[in-house]
């Protein structure tokens, strides 16, 4: 044991002392790595290849700086805070992508592996750390071997489904033939052999014949004065079965077993090769591509055509320029989305094709690509997994509702709760990529019609919005009517709204009815802030200050002073201006001013009893004023909460009322100890109507609140 161990060690000394200089990001690595005994002849192996990529020091120290993390886990913590930043990113994004692999062994149905892949692009942050991944997984899969059946059978399934298709969406061509040609040996050992057999039978004639159809055709290339790079297009074993499947064809009627590559300097010089190879050796009909003129989808160019050739054997010939071919090999316009199939998804793509950019030899400076990378590839999607490891992706900031009605729209209506992770979240949770979602349903379609509405914030896409509004269009229309109701009393009384005509309303929403508002309301295609909003204007259409009922309630001396852009004031200049305590009124109320003596413009709600009061008494000094342009300004407004006392409300009343962006100026609560009531009282600073009516909205939603309203100082 320990003479191997020693001479793993040597072989990392040997790779140490074959390189013509090592990086002390790299040495350091290399010592850390010999000194706990890494595999070394996998590691070495796993350094040349990404040496072959053209990968830097970083990266090639993450990769065994990843070894030592998981062989001597507190050698790594020891030495990752005096790593640099890139290499620590690097080794994460390594770690993060085991989550991948775990996925993969415990899923249920072969269909996922696409969604793994999108998982596995979404968890890292590096894209340098998928070229670390492919390297190792190679390095594993030549030793493969020597592994017991089912792990060997696994370890290929692995690659197969995520490696195999990313080299090929990356264009790594010397990766992803070995991969696919090793995952195949594995996974399907009898047709592996067969081929196999079936080439190395012709392998000596098929060469020859390749040797002497390339000199054939270089001769009468030069002597056309086209000069071209001809190679022998080599075909490997998991390819040609591939296509014996897609076209149903056998071994010996497979045109491009025997393939040569002619790369030239123009497009003009495509066609003048075409023709000297159609002039050289009869074509056959019906297998001529021409993919310059009429490109695929995914911008892939070249020329191909199957010619019957020296000794009377089919030959395939590709042409393309030096271009076209850097582009089909490294570029865009890559094999993957016509060998594999799938929908197109822009973004997916693009990600991809940055990720491409690495292998341009001619790419921008180390720094500049990174930084580039970083912008271009913010992902606007989330991968989460179900619970027997599916992935699924949703737009970034969809909640688990919206999950549960992507699953199914049975699993939507029915859905009660949600466990992300193993705890219990609520529906208004947002997930992230790599979460795994359980949701919790009920026997029965029960969805809530406050998951219409945008102030809740359960559901954050369209799809399932329609969902939940279709389900309560098909209930009884009664129902709807009643619930339309019950929300728009509920929301006058709440914010403390003048109920007007309502008769109005159906003509200001284009709607025939009374009922059909209320049903709209009822089904969130109308919101109880727009209905509230048009009733404060119709009311301020017809009211005048003499019609207010009088009051006995006093004018308070507290005032809040007004940005001048907030209000309009018509027929006079610029005058100071304040919002009358107490009345509080905010923006998108229906307010009206009283020219003080002393204090400028005093603004009240339209309906305030004090301002009907000092109406009686000096009605010329009563003048409109309307809401301005938005600004910064913020306003006072009296909030009251009433419920039931529990260990934590007042904490999470005010963190609510914190992430509402507003602000509290004062408070105070008071519990009744035998009923076990609690009334809170706040006054808050709000930007406007609708902030407001948002808040009021989440503070009933919280545990043990029974009422939350805006308290009317009038």
């Amino acid at each position: 044991m320990i003479q191997a161990v020693s001479a793993a060690n040597s072989s990392l000394a040997a790779w140490r002392d074959r390189a013509a200089s090592v990086p002390a990001v790299l040495a350091q690595a290399l010592d850390v790595a010999e000194q706990q005994r890494i595999h070394a002849h996998e590691c070495v192996d796993v350094l040349d290849l990404l040496a072959m990529l053209g990968c830097d020091a970083q990266t090639q120290a993450a990769a065994l700086w990843f070894d030592v993390a998981r062989v001597a886990p507190a050698v790594w913590a020891e030495h990752e805070p005096r790593l640099p930043p890139d290499v620590q990113r690097l080794v994460a994004g390594q770690l993060a992508a085991e989550k991948v692999w775990a996925l993969h062994a415990q899923r249920t149905q072969p269909g996922s592996a696409e969604g793994l892949r999108r998982l596995l692009l979404a968890i890292i942050r590096d894209l340098r750390v998928v070229f670390v991944l492919l390297a190792r997984q190679l390095a594993r899969m030549r030793g493969a071997s020597q592994l017991p059946e089912d792990e060997r059978r696994e370890l290929a399934s692995l690659t197969r489904d995520i490696h195999a298709p990313l080299a090929n969406r990356l264009g790594i061509w010397q990766l992803k033939w070995e991969l696919e040609d090793l995952a195949f040996r594995h996974l399907q050992p009898e047709t592996y052999k067969r081929i196999a057999k079936l080439l190395d039978e012709r392998r000596a004639d098929r060469e020859e014949f390749i040797r002497e159809s390339l000199d054939e055709l270089r001769r009468a290339l030069k002597a056309a004065g086209i000069e071209a790079d001809l190679a022998g297009r080599p075909k490997h074993i998991y390819s040609i079965w591939k296509k014996m499947q897609r076209k149903s064809l056998e071994f010996s009627d497979l045109y491009d077993i025997r393939a040569v590559r002619v790369l030239v300097n123009s497009v003009a010089d495509c066609y003048g090769a075409l023709g000297v190879v159609h002039a050289l050796w009869p074509h056959l009909p019906g297998e001529f591509d021409d993919y310059i003129a009429r490109p695929k989808g995914n911008d892939y160019r070249s020329l191909h055509t199957a010619v019957i050739g020296p000794q009377g054997k089919t030959l395939e010939v590709q042409i393309r320029t030096h271009d076209m071919h850097r582009v089909n090999e490294l570029g865009v316009a890559a094999h993957w989305r016509y060998k594999e199939g799938g929908s197109a998804d822009s973004e997916f793509e693009a990600k991809i094709a940055w990720m491409r950019r690495l292998l341009e030899p001619k790419a921008d400076s180390e720094g500049d690509l990174a930084a580039e990378l970083h912008t271009e590839l913010m992902e606007d999607r989330v991968y989460v997994l179900t619970p027997r490891g599916e992935v699924i992706d949703m737009p970034r900031g969809a909640t688990v509702l919206d999950f549960a009605y992507h699953v199914h729209t049975e699993v939507g209506h029915r859905c009660r709760g949600a466990k992300v992770n193993g705890r219990i979240v609520p529906l208004t949770h947002q997930p992230h990529s790599g979460d795994r979602i359980e949701i919790l349903t009920g026997k029965v379609a029960e969805p809530s019609r406050d998951w219409l509405s945008a102030h809740h914030g359960y559901l954050q896409t369209s799809r399932a919005r329609e969902k939940v509004r279709t389900w309560f269009r098909k209930s009884a229309h009664d129902a709807n009517l009643a619930a339309g109701r019950t929300m728009l009393e509920r929301e006058l009384k709440r914010l403390a709204l003048p109920s007007a005509d309502i008769a109005k309303l159906p003509a200001h929403f284009h709607l025939k009815h009374l009922d059909e508002v209320m049903v709209a309301l009822a089904l969130g295609e109308i919101t109880t802030g727009q209905i509230a909003r048009t009733l404060q204007e119709a009311q301020v259409a017809q009211q005048a200050p003499s019609e207010v009922t009088q009051s006995a309630m006093p004018v308070t001396s507290r005032h809040q002073t007004l940005d001048h852009s907030a209000l309009s004031i018509e027929g006079v200049g610029n005058l100071l201006t304040t919002l009358a305590r107490c009345c509080q009124p905010l923006p998108g109320d229906a307010v009206r001013g009283f020219v003080t003596r002393g204090r400028g413009v005093s603004v009240h709600r339209a309906d305030c009893v004090s301002l009907a009061r000092l109406a009686r008494r000096d009605p010329d000094r009563v003048i409109d004023v309307e809401w301005g342009r938005a600004s910064a300004q913020a306003y006072e407004v009296d909030v009251e909460l009433h419920g039931y006392d529990r260990k934590g409300l007042q904490k999470d009343v005010a963190t609510v009322i914190s992430n509402a962006g507003t602000n509290i100026i004062a408070s105070s609560s008071r519990v009744f100890t035998r009923t076990g009531e609690v009334e809170m009282r706040f006054t808050l600073r709000v930007k406007d109507f609708e902030q407001l009516s948002t808040l009021l909205s989440r503070l009933v939603a919280l545990p043990n609140v029974v009422e939350a309203r805006r308290v009317s100082g009038s």
